[in-house]
């Protein structure tokens, strides 16, 4: 084996892990770089469409004719789903394109989300979330709710949900325990976490993003941001939000600077960003990074001796 003379690899991250090797490596070895910048899929709930939109703001309409288009996720395999709040079902973009109903007979689906297991939870503005098993299979997993609208999971695969005329946050369990998570808000719609488990809930009602800790503490992140629909954060986080009455998006920093990010969509509704694959590494490069890792360490026995 060639002398393998100085190996540094990076902490793993939810999104990235960085590996440099500094020596002649085998054509098959391949270090993952940091995930790629992701473009940013929205419903364009008055044109009835979707809109791709890569980082650089150009706009590419992937699909038409929907009935008032809601909120979109992207499953484990790539795959977009949007509500499609007129029709009553849920359709299926695969990355070619095609399109395919999912599920049907829903009482005006609004919002999704993906569990870890690949099950698909809908809110519909009718008081209930309905879980769809992978197999399609329907079920209802909570009712009694106030016009639900926006759903995310947390890390804990707690179930978040805005609940518009009640201006609450419910939280829930995997067993489906429901408990108000915050309360006081303004017409709530969409929401999303940031990578420290913090929650941004888009208010409507009075054109502002609130910020929630995860012990529940709420601040004001962003105000006079007109009619603010949906959020959602790109790999680097930052907070993008579809403004439905200005047919802008804007982008803000962690630190809550704002920018216009595209501008000219119909009423545009729901966000979300198109899922980063990363790839698995063959054995031997397992072999070759175990190798790397422990002449690391040896080298820093010998510089700390």
């Amino acid at each position: 084996m060639a002398e393998l003379k100085n190996a540094v690899c990076g902490s793993a991250t939810a999104s990235r892990i960085i590996c440099l090797v500094e020596r002649s490596v085998p054509e098959s070895f391949s270090c993952w770089q940091p995930a790629p910048a992701q473009n940013l899929f929205v419903a364009a709930w008055g044109s009835g469409g979707i809109v791709d939109i890569t980082p650089g703001g150009a706009q590419t309409t992937i699909a038409t004719g929907l009935n008032q288009p809601g909120e979109l996720a992207f499953d484990s395999a790539g795959d977009l789903f949007e509500a499609d709040y007129g029709a009553g079902n849920i359709y299926e973009f695969t990355p070619g394109g095609a399109q395919s109903t999912f599920a049907s007979g829903l009482a005006g689906p609004v919002g999704l989300a993906f569990n870890s297991a690949g099950d698909l939870f809908v809110a519909s503005r009718y008081g209930t979330i309905i879980k769809i098993t992978p197999d399609q299979v329907q079920s209802t997993f909570a009712t009694g709710l106030n016009f639900p609208y926006g759903l995310a999971f947390d890390t804990a695969g707690n179930l978040f949900e805005t609940d518009f005329y009640s201006g609450k946050v419910y939280e829930f369990t995997p067993a489906g325990v429901q408990s108000a998570f915050a309360a006081g808000l303004s017409n709530p719609q969409g929401l999303a976490f940031d990578s420290s488990g913090n929650l941004y809930v888009a208010n409507v009602g009075n054109g502002t993003i609130t910020k929630i800790t995860a012990g529940g503490v709420q601040s004001t992140f962003a105000s006079g941001v007109g009619g603010p629909v949906d959020l959602a954060f790109d790999s680097a986080g930052i907070l993008f939000e579809t403004d439905g009455y200005a047919g802008n998006i804007y982008e803000f920093t962690p630190s809550g600077i704002k920018s216009t990010f595209v501008s000219g969509l119909a009423s545009p509704n729901g966000l979300a960003f198109q899922g980063i694959t990363l790839p698995v590494p063959e054995p031997a490069t397992w072999g070759l990074l175990a190798v790397g890792i422990g002449a690391l360490l040896i080298r820093r026995r010998q510089l700390a001796a």
